[in-house]
C-alpha cells in the first residue's frame, strides 16, 4: 500500500516534518507560486500551509485526493472553510501555538509606546541626540484595563501585574469571580475608558466588535492613555485613532493589526507616538515550532482515521454516521445560545434525545462549547480547548441523554443559567434525508425557522400591529427579511418573533426596532 502523501507548500519549521514520522512521503511545492501549487496538489492526501498560500475553491477542485489542510498558525483567511466543507476537506489550524508570543509582542508595543522607543532609534541613527524629547512614563502603580480576558488576554495581565501594574479588565463573558481569581478587577467598558493609563485589546473580529473602540469611546479616555492592538485589525476604528492622536487626546498607540493589510500606507504611521509592526504576533521561532508540531500531529490524526481536536470545521475519528450531521448543527446551536445570552452562562445542560442516543454523542457537547464560546474569545477554539475556556469562565458543563423525544426524531438543546437565575435555551434539529438544519426552540417558543447566516430574536408584549413595524423598519434600512416566525405564549402575553434575513442588521437598526415595538430583548446573531 503506497504511502499517504503530504506536502508542505512554505517554509515550516524542520520539527514539522519530524513530528509527522516516516510513515508518510513528503512533497514540498511554492504555495505562492499558484501554477506549481496547482499541479502539485492533484495526487496528495495532506497539505500543510503557513499565510501564504491561497487554498480557494479553485485549488480544492484540483486536489482529488485531498483529505485534511493544515495552517501551521492561528488564523485561517488563506483558507475557503466553506469550500473546503463542501467538498468533505478537513481543515485544521494550532490555536493555541502563538499565545505566549502574542501576550509578550503587546507588552512590548506597550512599553515601546511609552517610552518613545521608535522615534528616539530613528532620531539616533539620524544622528540627533534628543533625550529630554523623548521623555516617557513608566507601567509602575499604573492601571491597565485588558479588552477581551480570553487566554492572550490573561497572559497579557500576568506579565503586566509583575510591571507592578493595577489590571482592570471588560469581558461580559468572563465572571467577576474567575477575574478576582487572577487579581483583575472586571468593569465595564466604559469604566474602563474612564480609569485606564493603559488599554490592550484581545478580542476576536466579529460584527459585534468591529470599530468596538471608536470615536465616542475615545473622546472620554484620559489624555495620557497608551493603546495597544496585538488582536486584529478594525476593533479599534483607524480615522478615530489618528484624529485622538493627532488632536493629543491621547498620547501613544501601539498597532500590529490593521483593519485592511497588508497595511504599508497609513496617516497613522507619520505620527511620532505610533509604533507599528507588520502582523508579528505569531512571527517567532518558539510559535512557528509550536505551530508546525500541532498541525503535524493533526495531519496524523486525520489521515489514520481518529479523532481530530484542531479541526476548525468536520470532525474526523470513531463518531458514528448517525451523530455526524449534528456536529455542525450543535456549534451554530452555540453560538446562536451566545447571542441570545450576550453574557457567559454558570451553568450549560447540552441536551440531546432521540434515537442518536444509542451512539456516544460526547462529542456533541464539545460542538456546543465550541460554539457557544467561537464569537467570544480571541484564539481560535477546538475542542480540546472548549472544556477549558469553560472551566476557566466557572461554567458547570453537563451532557443529559434521554431517547425519548416526543415531538421530533432527535433534537438537540443547549440550555443554560444565567448569573441572574433566569434561563436561555435554543433548539434544534435536522429534517429529511439531507439533514436540513432547523431551529424548533429559542427560550422556550416554538419556531421552525433555518439557522441561516444572519439571525435576529425580538422578544416584545403581543399586541397588533408588531409584525408590521418590523418589516417597514427592516425594509427602510435595506435588510431584506428571509424567513419569518412568531410564537407567543399567550394571547396579549409576551411573543418573539424570529427572523433571518440576507444581510447583517445594524446596529442602529436594532435600536430602531427596540424603541418601536418596545422589545424586552433584540437579539442579533451572525453565522458567517
Amino acid at each position: 500500500m503506497n504511502a499517504p502523501v503530504v506536502l508542505i507548500a512554505e517554509e515550516l519549521s524542520p520539527a514539522t516534518v519530524e513530528a509527522l514520522g516516516p510513515d508518510f512521503e513528503i512533497r514540498h511545492c511554492n504555495g505562492a507560486d499558484r501554477g506549481e501549487l496547482l499541479s502539485g496538489i492533484v495526487d496528495v492526501d495532506a497539505l500543510l500551509v503557513r499565510s501564504a498560500t491561497k487554498v480557494d475553491a479553485e485549488a480544492l477542485a484540483a486536489a482529488t485526493r485531498l483529505k485534511v489542510v493544515a495552517r501551521a498558525g492561528v488564523g485561517l483567511d488563506n483558507v475557503d472553510v466553506r469550500a473546503a466543507t463542501q467538498a468533505g476537506v478537513m481543515v485544521v489550524n494550532a490555536p493555541t501555538s502563538n499565545i505566549v508570543s502574542a501576550a509578550e509582542l503587546a507588552v512590548a508595543l506597550m512599553l515601546a509606546a511609552a517610552r518613545h522607543v521608535s522615534p528616539a532609534h530613528a532620531a539616533l541613527k539620524d544622528g540627533e541626540w534628543k533625550r529630554s524629547r523623548y521623555t516617557g512614563i513608566e507601567l509602575y502603580e499604573k492601571t491597565v484595563g485588558i479588552v477581551g480576558l480570553g487566554r492572550i488576554g490573561v497572559l497579557v495581565a500576568q506579565r503586566l501585574s509583575a510591571f507592578g501594574m493595577k489590571v482592570i479588565a471588560y469581558d461580559p463573558y468572563v465572571q467577576a469571580g474567575r477575574a478576582a481569581q487572577m487579581g483583575v478587577r472586571l468593569v465595564d467598558l466604559d469604566t474602563l475608558l474612564a480609569e485606564a493609563d493603559f488599554m490592550s485589546v484581545h478580542l476576536p473580529k466579529t460584527p459585534e466588535t468591529v470599530g468596538l473602540v471608536g470615536a465616542e469611546q475615545l473622546a472620554r479616555v484620559k489624555p495620557s492613555l497608551v493603546l495597544v492592538n496585538a488582536a486584529r485589525g478594525g476593533i479599534v476604528d483607524e480615522p478615530a485613532l489618528y484624529a485622538a492622536l493627532k488632536e493629543g487626546r491621547m498620547a501613544a498607540a501601539g498597532l500590529d493589526v490593521f483593519a485592511t493589510e497588508p497595511c504599508t500606507d497609513s496617516p497613522l504611521f507619520e505620527l511620532e507616538n505610533v509604533v507599528a509592526t507588520p502582523h508579528l504576533g505569531a512571527s517567532t521561532d518558539e510559535a512557528q515550532e509550536k505551530a508546525g508540531i500541532a498541525v503535524a500531529r493533526s495531519v496524523r490524526l486525520a489521515l489514520s482515521g481518529e479523532l481530530v481536536p484542531d479541526a476548525v470545521n468536520v470532525q474526523g475519528g470513531v463518531i458514528a454516521e448517525d451523530v455526524r450531521p449534528g456536529i455542525p448543527l450543535t456549534e451554530k446551536l452555540g453560538r446562536v445560545f451566545t447571542g441570545l445570552a450576550g453574557e457567559v452562562a454558570q451553568q450549560v445542560d447540552v441536551e440531546v434525545r432521540g434515537e442518536i442516543t444509542d451512539f456516544d454523542v460526547k462529542v456533541l457537547e464539545l460542538a456546543a462549547l465550541k460554539g457557544i464560546f467561537a464569537d467570544i474569545v480571541e484564539e481560535q477554539v477546538s475542542y480540546v480547548n472548549a472544556p477549558l475556556l469553560a472551566a476557566e469562565r466557572g461554567m458547570a458543563v453537563r451532557l443529559v441523554v434521554d431517547p425519548e423525544s416526543p415531538d421530533h426524531r432527535n433534537l438537540i438543546t443547549i440550555r443554560g443559567t444565567l448569573a441572574d437565575g433566569s434561563q436561555v435555551s435554543v433548539s434544534g434539529t435536522l429534517v429529511g434525508i439531507n439533514h436540513r438544519e432547523r431551529l424548533v426552540e429559542v427560550n422556550g417558543y416554538d419556531v421552525d425557522i433555518e439557522p441561516t447566516d444572519h439571525l435576529a430574536f425580538l422578544t416584545y408584549g403581543d399586541r397588533p400591529g408588531m409584525v408590521g413595524t418590523v418589516g417597514v423598519i427592516l425594509g427602510d434600512a435595506g435588510v431584506n427579511i428571509a424567513g419569518m416566525q412568531v410564537a407567543r405564549d399567550s394571547i396579549g402575553g409576551q411573543a418573539l418573533v424570529a427572523l433571518s434575513v440576507d444581510t447583517a442588521i445594524p446596529g442602529d437598526v436594532l435600536a430602531d426596532l427596540q424603541q418601536a415595538i418596545d422589545a424586552a430583548s433584540v437579539r442579533a446573531v451572525d453565522l458567517v
